[in-house]
């Protein structure tokens, strides 16, 4: 590799470092530097003799108040002997990197906004808040596609379904980031967004022919690469029409993730795309890669096949022993170790890390943590809401909601969480708002008069049982439309991983909340968290995709609702999800 080009740049005095400390480094010491560890509520003490022992290549970890990170990275770079790499997911903005971050939107709001600017200002302030507690490293942006609705890793997280909008908004994130200071990591090669699982439970596919594949995924990754993207996250992703073409004959059993495919990593990524900067792996925890291969055989596989940086070790010793035991047998050469550490220093020059260590001055003044939620970021985050929100379907031209046509609201509110939400809600509260009392609270300042529907099953149990009769048809048709105006379904159900509700999911089978109502009176469904709820709600006239649950979404929701402010927002999915007629 050549680290005097794109994107290094190194000049000599950064080649010296870099070989200077590489020289001076034991097999451990090699070893330790191509691991990152996450870090969670670990104790400063902790982190500190941790990294004493290890000297690891770097470390991410779960977020926490602004003073708390700043303390604990100030830790991790006293205790180490080459500077860290210290990164964050700041995927939407600030609260990917410290808790009170500021959320400049997701990456599909972002696309909904059709404006680069914003995907720009969520690299920019996003990386500012991150580099205020010591953070050099970005992964992201997250230049999937998302070309499967069905898809629920990367449904809010993509700019949208267009290879050429995807490309645009990645390169304005990474103008943004790279102003503050901050490395990008383009995820997740070689593409995720058209299987319909998740590489964290299972191996994925992307299922693409080749000539497909290059006018996506390709197109993107060589115009990001050609922008100067610094490093490649690899995902637990099979790709098997180029496995096949790049080696022939090759079985179908032997298909396997790129993580640990050279013929994906380095024929592919780096010598047809021209990447020269630095590998990591996807979390090493997910099922996509431990589902494929033994642990003993991946960790030296993946440095063989092309990574240069390992994410995370699950038990230290254990891991670093796998190194070691390939170097031994043979399955990982000395050679290719040797590139992967050189490449990871050469990564830390180009940030000048070693300058900074050198001067004393790795972490940025404490004064800095002031950026962090400030008022110029959460107006530009609001600008972004704005701009993003998306009437996606009217068609019986129902709105603006009034209180004058339309006083009396019926609430219907669908929410999820996964076991780690309701724990921590459990154990410590959850000093938030629920969208739904947020919605409620807007609509009676606006005049309105809702009611929240709350389905009692005791009502309708008798000696007898359940009466699901009368659950369903509680209130005659006239008597419901005597009631209520307007009716607004409000789904707050998230579409990730292990919380991956895309279906929505009702009481009981034509219970009551169903919007079978809404051919009966006007009806509104909102989609905060999920753009493709579509296909449970093909029957509701009007929807509208948000992309965000926060108060100021919903409050603005409501101001476009009743007309008070226009839609701006241009679906960058396919919000209809492949059907005809979710559209009528």
């Amino acid at each position: 590799m050549d680290y005097t080009k794109k994107p290094f740049y190194l000049n000599e005095e950064d080649l010296q470092w870099v070989e200077e400390t590489f020289a001076s480094m034991t097999l451990e010491e090699k070893c330790n530097q191509v691991f990152m560890d996450m870090l969670w509520n670990n104790p400063p003490k902790e982190v500190y003799e941790q990294q004493s022992k290890y000297q690891l290549g770097g470390y991410r970890y779960s977020n926490s108040k602004p003073e708390k990170l700043y303390e604990q990275n100030e830790t991790i770079q006293k205790a180490s002997k080459i500077p860290a790499l210290i990164a964050a997911n700041v995927e939407a903005g600030g609260n990917g990197a410290v808790s009170g971050g500021t959320k400049l939107g997701e990456s599909v709001a972002c696309g909904a906004t059709n404006d680069p600017e914003s995907a720009y200002y969520m690299g920019k302030y996003g990386c500012r808040e991150a580099a205020a507690i010591g953070c050099n490293w970005t992964f992201a942006p997250i230049v999937d596609i998302t070309l499967n609705w069905r898809n629920c890793v990367i449904a809010t997280r993509a700019f949208g379904n267009d290879a050429d909008k995807v490309l645009q908004m990645g390169l304005a994130y990474m103008k943004g980031a790279h102003e503050e200071g901050v490395a990008c990591c383009m995820k997740h090669f070689p593409g995720d967004g058209c299987d319909e699982r998740d590489q964290h439970l299972v191996t994925t596919v992307n299922d693409l022919s080749c000539e497909d594949w290059d006018n996506t995924f390709g197109k993107v990754y060589k115009g990001m690469i050609d922008g100067g993207v610094d490093s490649v996250m690899i995902g637990h992703i099979m790709q098997p029409a180029y496995s096949r073409a790049l080696r022939p004959g090759i079985k179908d059993e032997e298909i396997m993730p790129a993580t640990v495919a050279p013929e994906l990593l380095q024929d592919l990524l780096r010598e047809k795309l021209g990447f020269n900067g630095l590998i990591v792996t996807d979390a090493t925890h997910m099922v996509g890669i431990t589902g494929k291969c033994r642990r003993h055989d991946f960790i030296p596989g993946a440095i063989m096949a092309g990574c240069d940086m390992i994410l995370y070790y699950r038990n230290h010793d254990e891991d670093v022993g796998y190194l070691k035991e390939a170097l031994k047998d043979g399955r990982l050469t000395q050679e290719r170790l040797d590139e992967a550490v050189k490449t990871v220093l050469a990564f830390k020059a180009a940030r000048k890390l070693h300058t900074k260590q050198a001067q004393e001055n790795l972490m940025p003044p404490k004064e800095n943590l002031s950026v962090i939620g400030c008022k110029e970021h959460k107006e530009k985050a609001k600008e972004i809401i704005d701009k993003s929100i998306t009437l996606v379907k009217n068609t019986r031209n129902q709105l603006p909601l009034t209180p004058d046509k339309h006083k009396r609201i019926v609430i219907y509110n669908l929410e999820s969480g996964g076991i780690v939400t309701k724990v921590k809600d459990f154990i410590f509260g959850n000093k938030n708002r629920k969208p739904v009392e947020v919605l409620i609270e807007e609509l009676k300042k606006q005049g309105f008069e809702p009611t929240l529907f709350k389905l009692n099953y005791l009502k309708y149990i008798s000696p007898h049982g359940l009466n699901g009769k009368r659950a369903i048809a509680e209130y005659s048709v006239t008597e419901f439309a005597n009631m209520y105006d307007a009716a607004i379904v409000l789904c707050n159900v998230s579409g990730f991983s292990t919380t991956n509700e895309r279906s929505l999911h009702w009481s009981i089978p034509m219970g009551p909340e169903i919007p079978w109502y809404a051919s009966e009176i006007p009806t509104v469904a909102i989609s905060l968290a999920h753009p493709f709820h579509l296909i449970d709600l093909a029957m509701v006239p009007t929807y509208i995709n948000t992309y965000n649950a926060n108060e100021e979404t919903i409050r603005q929701t409501v101001q476009k609702l009743t007309g008070k402010s226009e839609f701006k927002g241009i679906s960058p999915i396919d919000a209809f999800c492949d059907r005809w007629d979710t559209k009528l």
